[in-house]
C-alpha cells in the first residue's frame, strides 16, 4: 500500500508520498533570503526552527501560490533536512495499492518534465501527478546554478 498526501496546485491534483511529509501548516509570514536561488521563496519560523520555503505552483511552471485561506505549507523531512513546499490547498490522504501507480507517458519525461514519477487515474476526475522528492531538489539546485527553467543539466551530485 502507498500513501499519498494530496494538494492542488491552480485547480491541478497532485501528490507526494506520505512517507516525506512531516507536517501540513497554515501559510506563514515567509521571510525573503537575500541572494537566494530564485525558487526559495525565504524562510518560516516553525516553532523555533527555520525552514526554507519555495513556491511549488514557481517549480513547476504553473505560476506563483494562492495565499488564500486553503494555502498551506508542506513540510518536507528530507533525510533530516526539513523544507516546505507552498501550494494552493491540500486536499485529503489517499491510500492506494501500488499497482494503481502509473508510469508518466514517455513523451513528457522525454520533454524533460520530470518532477511527476507516476500517476494514478481516477474514474471521472482528472489524474493525480504524483511528484518526486528527489526531482524537485534537482530542480532546486539547477535553479541555484542558474537555470530558474528547471530543465538545465546542472547535477548536484
Amino acid at each position: 500500500m502507498v500513501n499519498l498526501t494530496c494538494f492542488e496546485i491552480k485547480g491541478q491534483a497532485y501528490a507526494i508520498d506520505v512517507e516525506h511529509v512531516r507536517e501540513i501548516v497554515r501559510i506563514l509570514e515567509i521571510t525573503p533570503l537575500p541572494n537566494a536561488p530564485a525558487l526559495i521563496e525565504g524562510v518560516i519560523d516553525l516553532r523555533g526552527t527555520v525552514v526554507p520555503v519555495v513556491d511549488l505552483g514557481k517549480v513547476l511552471n504553473c505560476g506563483p501560490g494562492s495565499t488564500g485561506m486553503h494555502a498551506r505549507i508542506i513540510v518536507l523531512d528530507l533525510d533530516g533536512l526539513a523544507m516546505g513546499v507552498w501550494v494552493d490547498a491540500t486536499t485529503d490522504i489517499l491510500t492506494l495499492e501500488e499497482s494503481r501507480l502509473e508510469d508518466v507517458p514517455g513523451l513528457a519525461t522525454q520533454a524533460g518534465y520530470d518532477a511527476v514519477c507516476n500517476v494514478v487515474r481516477r474514474p471521472g476526475e482528472a489524474p493525480i501527478m504524483v511528484l518526486s522528492v528527489d526531482r524537485l531538489i534537482k530542480s532546486l539546485y539547477r535553479s541555484a546554478l542558474g537555470d530558474e527553467s528547471g530543465t538545465g543539466t546542472g547535477d548536484p551530485s
